[in-house]
């Protein structure tokens, strides 16, 4: 049994001893009844909402919240996990990509491609784990409070077919269907641009505190710093980036080719 079987196990255990079936506790948290079927069958990681919800229901003291936050650090690098945990708190997200599409918006698929090509060694738990955690950072977009994305990709994340054609066709689509959420604009920084404005990936977060963070992924791990600074240079390329890609309808428009074109 891994670590998400094992809250999913306590969460089931924590329900039943209260009398409480899936549709009575689906109705007191709020969430779906496949929502929770999948929680405690360890299939997703549950959203930091819900570990909320169940504590508040099952009168736990915050019991699953701090279950779910030992999971997630444990499912990302020792230097992720902080990165992680304010990416989960934050009001406003810019990203910046190169060569991969940005964690928040991959599919399974995509994600398993990427640990797996990355991390050849690791067993499939580990991958599994990680793709688990992943998805699970999705919950920042789509919570009843959601952080605002705003994601700048190169063109040249668009055209590997990373885990094959069929994977980056589907990761492709799911892009787009990304941007009918309201918390989330794209944007393509195309091949014609040439020199982009800025040669790193980068994230800045906002914070409801007012703090903004940058984070930066480096060969050796990812570098967290709040200095004032770089997080003025990094805000001012992702204004000069947003100035040269193309407009988010356009940017619609050239991915739906992509995967029509390139990966159909």
């Amino acid at each position: 049994m891994n670590d998400l079987e094992y809250l999913g196990g306590e969460l089931r255990e924590a329900r039943m001893k209260r009398n409480l079936t899936q549709r009575r506790f689906s109705q007191a948290t709020g969430f779906s009844q496949s929502y929770v079927s999948k929680v405690e069958l360890g299939v997703i990681v549950p959203s930091a909402e819900y570990a909320k919800k169940c504590d508040l229901v099952l009168g736990t003291d915050g019991m699953f919240q701090r279950m779910r936050k030992r999971l997630l650090e444990r499912g990302h690098p020792s230097w992720f996990a902080p990165y992680a945990k304010m990416e989960a708190e934050a009001e406003e997200i810019l990203n910046y990509e190169l060569w991969t599409l940005p964690g928040l918006l991959q599919t399974e698929e995509y994600a398993r491609a990427l640990f797996q090509a990355g991390h050849p060694h690791q067993s499939e738990e580990w991958i599994e784990l990680r793709v688990r955690n992943r998805m699970a950072r999705r919950a920042t977009l789509e919570d009843s409070n959601p952080a605002h994305l705003w994601a700048i990709i190169h063109e040249g994340a668009l055209h590997p077919a990373v885990g094959g054609q069929a994977v980056m066709r589907e990761q492709l689509e799911f892009l787009v269907r990304a941007t009918e959420m309201p918390s989330v604009k794209l944007q393509v920084l195309p091949f014609e641009v040439g020199a982009p404005p800025a040669i790193h990936p980068f994230a800045l977060l906002e914070l409801p505190t007012g703090r903004s963070v940058v984070y930066t992924d480096t060969a050796l791990g990812g570098q967290l710093s709040e200095d004032e600074e770089r997080v003025s240079s990094c805000r001012r390329a992702f204004d000069l980036l947003r100035a040269e890609a193309l407009s988010p309808r356009e940017s619609i428009g050239l991915i739906q080719r992509i995967a029509k074109e390139v990966h159909g």
